[in-house]
Protein backbone atom coordinates (compact mmCIF):
# COMPACT_ATOMS: atom_id res chain seq x y z
CA UNK A 1 0.00 0.00 0.00
CA UNK A 2 1.51 3.28 -1.00
CA UNK A 3 1.88 4.87 2.13
CA UNK A 4 0.96 8.48 1.00
CA UNK A 5 -2.86 7.59 1.46
CA UNK A 6 -5.08 9.16 4.34
CA UNK A 7 -6.67 5.93 5.83
CA UNK A 8 -10.34 6.66 6.55
CA UNK A 9 -13.25 4.46 8.14
CA UNK A 10 -16.32 5.14 6.66
CA UNK A 11 -19.04 3.00 8.73
CA UNK A 12 -22.17 2.79 6.76
CA UNK A 13 -20.59 3.05 3.83
CA UNK A 14 -22.88 0.61 1.62
CA UNK A 15 -25.95 2.91 2.33
CA UNK A 16 -27.20 6.11 0.34
CA UNK A 17 -24.92 8.70 1.27
CA UNK A 18 -22.42 6.55 2.81
CA UNK A 19 -21.66 5.01 -0.95
CA UNK A 20 -21.73 8.06 -3.02
CA UNK A 21 -18.50 9.20 -0.55
CA UNK A 22 -17.18 6.32 -1.25
CA UNK A 23 -17.18 6.79 -4.94
CA UNK A 24 -15.92 10.47 -4.20
CA UNK A 25 -13.01 9.29 -1.99
CA UNK A 26 -11.63 6.07 -4.59
CA UNK A 27 -12.04 8.67 -7.83
CA UNK A 28 -9.67 10.79 -5.59
CA UNK A 29 -6.86 8.07 -5.35
CA UNK A 30 -5.25 9.91 -1.94
CA UNK A 31 -7.39 7.95 0.70
CA UNK A 32 -7.39 3.83 1.62
CA UNK A 33 -11.37 3.40 2.36
CA UNK A 34 -12.20 1.09 4.67
CA UNK A 35 -15.72 0.61 4.54
CA UNK A 36 -17.63 -0.85 7.41
CA UNK A 37 -21.62 -2.23 7.23
CA UNK A 38 -24.23 -3.81 8.85
CA UNK A 39 -25.69 -4.65 5.48
CA UNK A 40 -29.06 -3.72 6.06
CA UNK A 41 -32.11 -3.87 3.91
CA UNK A 42 -31.28 -0.34 2.94
CA UNK A 43 -27.59 -0.95 1.98
CA UNK A 44 -26.46 -1.60 -1.58
CA UNK A 45 -24.51 -4.98 -1.63
CA UNK A 46 -22.32 -3.78 -4.39
CA UNK A 47 -20.10 -2.44 -2.14
CA UNK A 48 -19.04 -5.62 -0.76
CA UNK A 49 -17.09 -6.79 -3.58
CA UNK A 50 -15.75 -3.45 -5.11
CA UNK A 51 -12.06 -4.45 -6.71
CA UNK A 52 -9.68 -1.66 -5.71
CA UNK A 53 -6.27 -1.76 -4.07
CA UNK A 54 -7.75 1.32 -1.77
CA UNK A 55 -10.69 -0.51 -0.48
CA UNK A 56 -11.68 -2.81 2.36
CA UNK A 57 -15.25 -3.77 3.27
CA UNK A 58 -16.30 -5.38 6.79
CA UNK A 59 -19.55 -6.83 7.59
CA UNK A 60 -20.01 -5.30 10.65
CA UNK A 61 -22.94 -3.87 13.04
CA UNK A 62 -21.11 -0.38 14.85
CA UNK A 63 -22.62 -1.43 18.05
CA UNK A 64 -19.90 -4.24 18.35
CA UNK A 65 -17.15 -2.33 20.35
CA UNK A 66 -14.79 -5.39 20.04
CA UNK A 67 -14.96 -5.94 16.24
CA UNK A 68 -14.73 -1.98 15.67
CA UNK A 69 -11.90 -1.41 18.04
CA UNK A 70 -9.93 -4.48 15.85
CA UNK A 71 -10.75 -2.98 12.64
CA UNK A 72 -9.11 0.55 14.38
CA UNK A 73 -5.80 -1.34 15.45
CA UNK A 74 -5.46 -2.86 12.31
CA UNK A 75 -5.74 -0.31 10.06
CA UNK A 76 -4.51 2.51 12.01
CA UNK A 77 -7.24 4.73 10.16
CA UNK A 78 -6.95 9.04 10.93
CA UNK A 79 -10.60 9.52 10.43
CA UNK A 80 -14.08 8.21 10.82
CA UNK A 81 -16.77 9.24 8.93
CA UNK A 82 -20.34 7.76 10.31
CA UNK A 83 -23.22 7.41 7.85
CA UNK A 84 -24.09 4.32 9.94
CA UNK A 85 -27.87 5.15 11.08
CA UNK A 86 -31.60 4.00 10.84
CA UNK A 87 -32.86 6.84 8.66
CA UNK A 88 -36.78 6.10 7.77
CA UNK A 89 -38.71 8.38 10.11
CA UNK A 90 -42.36 6.35 9.51
CA UNK A 91 -40.36 3.29 10.87
CA UNK A 92 -38.84 5.44 13.62
CA UNK A 93 -42.29 5.96 14.73
CA UNK A 94 -43.29 2.28 14.59
CA UNK A 95 -39.83 0.83 15.78
CA UNK A 96 -38.01 3.61 17.92
CA UNK A 97 -35.95 1.18 19.50
CA UNK A 98 -33.50 -0.10 16.59
CA UNK A 99 -33.05 3.56 15.67
CA UNK A 100 -32.41 4.11 19.41
CA UNK A 101 -29.94 1.11 18.94
CA UNK A 102 -27.95 2.01 15.89
CA UNK A 103 -28.17 6.19 15.92
CA UNK A 104 -27.55 6.64 19.51
CA UNK A 105 -25.62 3.48 21.42
CA UNK A 106 -24.18 2.64 17.63
CA UNK A 107 -22.38 6.54 18.15
CA UNK A 108 -21.33 5.44 21.73
CA UNK A 109 -20.25 2.30 20.75
CA UNK A 110 -17.64 4.03 18.21
CA UNK A 111 -16.70 6.71 20.70
CA UNK A 112 -15.79 4.12 23.58
CA UNK A 113 -13.16 2.42 20.59
CA UNK A 114 -11.71 5.72 20.33
CA UNK A 115 -11.44 6.75 23.85
CA UNK A 116 -7.38 5.92 24.89
CA UNK A 117 -6.74 6.91 20.61
CA UNK A 118 -4.70 9.96 20.34
CA UNK A 119 -5.31 11.91 16.97
CA UNK A 120 -8.12 10.74 15.50
CA UNK A 121 -10.63 12.57 14.13
CA UNK A 122 -14.37 11.76 13.92
CA UNK A 123 -16.96 13.17 11.64
CA UNK A 124 -20.89 12.82 12.29
CA UNK A 125 -23.18 12.44 9.25
CA UNK A 126 -26.07 14.37 10.93
CA UNK A 127 -29.94 15.90 9.88
CA UNK A 128 -31.33 19.17 9.28
CA UNK A 129 -34.57 17.19 11.31
CA UNK A 130 -32.52 18.11 14.50
CA UNK A 131 -33.55 21.80 14.05
CA UNK A 132 -37.48 20.76 13.81
CA UNK A 133 -39.27 23.36 11.66
CA UNK A 134 -39.06 26.80 13.38
CA UNK A 135 -40.09 29.58 11.47
CA UNK A 136 -36.83 30.26 10.54
CA UNK A 137 -33.74 29.67 8.26
CA UNK A 138 -31.93 27.45 10.70
CA UNK A 139 -28.26 27.68 10.74
CA UNK A 140 -25.51 24.90 13.29
CA UNK A 141 -26.40 27.36 16.45
CA UNK A 142 -29.46 27.25 16.23
CA UNK A 143 -32.13 25.11 19.06
CA UNK A 144 -32.42 21.41 18.76
CA UNK A 145 -36.05 20.94 18.42
CA UNK A 146 -35.96 17.22 16.83
CA UNK A 147 -39.79 15.58 16.26
CA UNK A 148 -40.04 11.81 16.07
CA UNK A 149 -37.89 9.40 17.09
CA UNK A 150 -35.46 9.32 14.31
CA UNK A 151 -34.79 13.14 15.04
CA UNK A 152 -34.14 12.55 18.11
CA UNK A 153 -31.87 9.59 17.89
CA UNK A 154 -29.70 11.97 15.65
CA UNK A 155 -29.82 14.69 17.85
CA UNK A 156 -28.72 12.72 21.23
CA UNK A 157 -25.97 11.41 18.92
CA UNK A 158 -24.96 14.64 18.67
CA UNK A 159 -24.88 16.31 22.06
CA UNK A 160 -23.02 13.10 23.20
CA UNK A 161 -20.25 13.61 20.83
CA UNK A 162 -19.69 17.24 21.40
CA UNK A 163 -20.11 16.28 25.31
CA UNK A 164 -17.51 13.68 24.65
CA UNK A 165 -15.35 16.28 23.15
CA UNK A 166 -15.33 18.19 25.83
CA UNK A 167 -14.65 15.07 28.28
CA UNK A 168 -12.12 13.18 26.13
CA UNK A 169 -10.54 15.87 23.88
CA UNK A 170 -12.47 14.58 20.87
CA UNK A 171 -11.84 16.07 17.45
CA UNK A 172 -14.76 16.08 15.60
CA UNK A 173 -17.06 18.27 13.15
CA UNK A 174 -21.23 17.01 12.31
CA UNK A 175 -22.33 18.10 9.21
CA UNK A 176 -25.90 18.64 8.77
CA UNK A 177 -27.68 18.13 5.41
CA UNK A 178 -30.97 18.68 3.97
CA UNK A 179 -33.11 16.36 2.13
CA UNK A 180 -31.08 14.16 0.03
CA UNK A 181 -32.12 12.31 -3.52
CA UNK A 182 -30.50 11.07 -6.40
CA UNK A 183 -29.60 7.40 -7.84
CA UNK A 184 -29.43 4.74 -5.67
CA UNK A 185 -32.00 5.49 -3.13
CA UNK A 186 -33.74 3.23 -1.17
CA UNK A 187 -37.46 2.89 -3.22
CA UNK A 188 -38.83 3.65 0.18
CA UNK A 189 -37.95 7.28 0.31
CA UNK A 190 -40.39 10.48 -1.13
CA UNK A 191 -38.96 10.78 -4.79
CA UNK A 192 -38.31 7.47 -5.70
CA UNK A 193 -41.47 6.41 -4.28
CA UNK A 194 -42.77 9.10 -6.85
CA UNK A 195 -41.39 8.02 -9.85
CA UNK A 196 -41.97 4.57 -9.03
CA UNK A 197 -45.71 5.06 -8.60
CA UNK A 198 -46.15 7.37 -11.70
CA UNK A 199 -44.25 4.94 -13.82
CA UNK A 200 -46.86 2.19 -12.43
CA UNK A 201 -49.73 4.73 -12.50
CA UNK A 202 -50.54 3.89 -9.03
CA UNK A 203 -52.18 6.23 -6.43
CA UNK A 204 -49.38 8.48 -4.91
CA UNK A 205 -49.85 9.31 -1.11
CA UNK A 206 -48.91 12.45 0.29
CA UNK A 207 -49.47 14.28 3.24
CA UNK A 208 -51.87 16.51 4.05
CA UNK A 209 -52.42 18.61 0.86
CA UNK A 210 -48.66 18.51 -0.06
CA UNK A 211 -47.59 22.03 1.08
CA UNK A 212 -44.80 20.56 3.48
CA UNK A 213 -41.50 22.17 2.24
CA UNK A 214 -38.44 20.57 2.03
CA UNK A 215 -34.99 21.69 1.29
CA UNK A 216 -33.30 18.91 -1.36
CA UNK A 217 -29.56 18.70 -2.11
CA UNK A 218 -28.60 16.47 -4.68
CA UNK A 219 -26.95 13.58 -3.12
CA UNK A 220 -23.38 13.32 -4.71
CA UNK A 221 -23.47 17.32 -4.13
CA UNK A 222 -23.62 16.43 -0.09
CA UNK A 223 -20.77 14.20 -0.91
CA UNK A 224 -18.51 16.95 -1.97
CA UNK A 225 -19.89 18.92 0.80
CA UNK A 226 -18.99 16.37 3.45
CA UNK A 227 -15.60 15.92 1.59
CA UNK A 228 -14.95 19.54 1.78
CA UNK A 229 -15.42 19.37 5.86
CA UNK A 230 -13.00 16.16 5.67
CA UNK A 231 -10.39 18.30 3.81
CA UNK A 232 -10.97 22.35 5.07
CA UNK A 233 -13.34 22.07 8.08
CA UNK A 234 -12.19 23.34 11.65
CA UNK A 235 -11.61 21.54 14.52
CA UNK A 236 -14.89 21.00 16.82
CA UNK A 237 -17.15 22.98 14.42
CA UNK A 238 -20.52 22.08 12.76
CA UNK A 239 -21.29 22.96 8.86
CA UNK A 240 -24.75 23.05 7.35
CA UNK A 241 -24.74 21.57 3.38
CA UNK A 242 -27.95 23.08 1.92
CA UNK A 243 -28.72 23.69 -1.71
CA UNK A 244 -31.47 26.74 -0.70
CA UNK A 245 -33.85 25.10 -3.15
CA UNK A 246 -36.85 24.46 -1.41
CA UNK A 247 -40.16 23.41 -2.72
CA UNK A 248 -43.36 22.06 -1.63
CA UNK A 249 -44.10 18.34 -1.91
CA UNK A 250 -46.96 18.72 -4.18
CA UNK A 251 -44.55 20.82 -6.56
CA UNK A 252 -42.00 18.32 -5.88
CA UNK A 253 -44.58 15.49 -7.45
CA UNK A 254 -45.74 17.72 -10.13
CA UNK A 255 -42.76 18.45 -11.54
CA UNK A 256 -41.45 14.93 -11.31
CA UNK A 257 -44.93 14.08 -13.48
CA UNK A 258 -44.54 16.64 -16.51
CA UNK A 259 -40.44 15.84 -16.60
CA UNK A 260 -41.63 11.54 -16.80
CA UNK A 261 -44.82 12.58 -19.17
CA UNK A 262 -41.65 13.71 -21.98
CA UNK A 263 -39.29 10.70 -21.25
CA UNK A 264 -41.66 7.53 -21.36
CA UNK A 265 -43.60 6.35 -24.15
CA UNK A 266 -46.90 5.14 -22.37
CA UNK A 267 -49.71 6.88 -20.83
CA UNK A 268 -49.37 8.03 -17.54
CA UNK A 269 -51.95 9.79 -15.52
CA UNK A 270 -51.84 12.00 -12.39
CA UNK A 271 -53.03 10.44 -9.26
CA UNK A 272 -52.55 11.60 -5.67
CA UNK A 273 -53.80 11.17 -2.72
CA UNK A 274 -53.70 13.51 0.16
CA UNK A 275 -53.42 11.26 3.63
CA UNK A 276 -52.99 12.29 7.18
CA UNK A 277 -49.90 14.07 8.89
CA UNK A 278 -47.78 11.31 10.56
CA UNK A 279 -47.41 12.31 14.56
CA UNK A 280 -44.65 14.71 14.78
CA UNK A 281 -44.58 15.95 11.67
CA UNK A 282 -42.23 19.02 10.34
CA UNK A 283 -43.93 21.26 8.20
CA UNK A 284 -40.75 22.77 6.67
CA UNK A 285 -36.51 22.23 6.49
CA UNK A 286 -34.70 24.98 5.35
CA UNK A 287 -31.01 25.59 6.50
CA UNK A 288 -28.20 28.14 6.38
CA UNK A 289 -25.25 27.00 4.58
CA UNK A 290 -23.16 30.48 4.98
CA UNK A 291 -20.72 28.68 7.50
CA UNK A 292 -19.46 26.06 4.83
CA UNK A 293 -19.45 28.59 1.93
CA UNK A 294 -16.95 30.74 3.78
CA UNK A 295 -14.52 27.78 3.92
CA UNK A 296 -14.86 27.39 0.11
CA UNK A 297 -17.88 25.02 -0.58
CA UNK A 298 -21.14 25.41 -2.59
CA UNK A 299 -24.29 23.42 -4.29
CA UNK A 300 -23.44 23.66 -8.04
CA UNK A 301 -26.04 21.67 -9.31
CA UNK A 302 -29.84 22.77 -9.37
CA UNK A 303 -32.83 21.17 -8.63
CA UNK A 304 -34.21 21.05 -12.13
CA UNK A 305 -31.12 19.69 -13.08
CA UNK A 306 -30.51 16.93 -10.47
CA UNK A 307 -34.80 15.78 -11.00
CA UNK A 308 -33.46 15.17 -14.22
CA UNK A 309 -30.33 12.90 -13.39
CA UNK A 310 -31.95 11.12 -10.77
CA UNK A 311 -34.82 10.21 -13.66
CA UNK A 312 -32.51 8.95 -15.82
CA UNK A 313 -30.90 7.33 -13.39
CA UNK A 314 -34.35 5.38 -12.51
CA UNK A 315 -35.34 5.00 -16.43
CA UNK A 316 -32.07 3.27 -16.98
CA UNK A 317 -32.62 1.00 -13.86
CA UNK A 318 -36.29 0.00 -13.94
CA UNK A 319 -36.33 0.65 -10.59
Amino acid sequence: MDKIKKKILVTGGCGFIGSHFIDLLLKKNNYFVINVDKLTYASNKKYKNIKNVNYKFFKIDICDKKKILNIINKYKPKIIVNFAAETHVDQSINSPEKFFKTNILGVVSLLQALKKLKNIRFIQISTDEVFGDPEYITNEDSKYIPSSPYSSSKASADLIIKAWSRTYNLNYNITYSCNNYGPRQNKEKFIPTIIRKILRNEVVPIYDKGLNIREWIYVEENAKGILHVLENGKPRNCYNIGSKERMPNKKIYNVIFEKLKKKVDKKIKKKLKYVKFRPGHDKIYSISSKKIKKIGWKNTLSLDRGLDKTIEWYLKNNT
